[in-house]
């Protein structure tokens, strides 16, 4: 999955927003929808605005079960 890191403010873990369509069931129209993710990160190599990969891992904490893949693209620092 691709998404953009919201937050690494956590040691060894990032947020990251993931968008998808879906139908929606009454009327059948694709409305976008988003989740968050908590993801471990053991290098904290992410920044806010990142484009990375993330997959499916064995859980690490209560809320963290993703992991780190790669840095498709570094955010633009201003």
């Amino acid at each position: 999955m691709n998404g953009v890191v919201v937050s690494n403010k956590g040691e060894k873990t990032a947020v990251v927003r993931v968008n998808y369509r879906r139908p929606d069931e009454l009327y059948g129209k694709y409305v976008r929808r988003s989740t968050k993710l908590h993801v471990h990160d053991p290098e904290n190599t992410c920044q806010e605005g990142d484009f990375v990969t993330v997959e499916e891992a064995r859980r690490v904490s209560k809320n963290k079960a993703w992991r780190l893949v790669e840095v498709v693209e570094k955010a633009v620092q201003v």
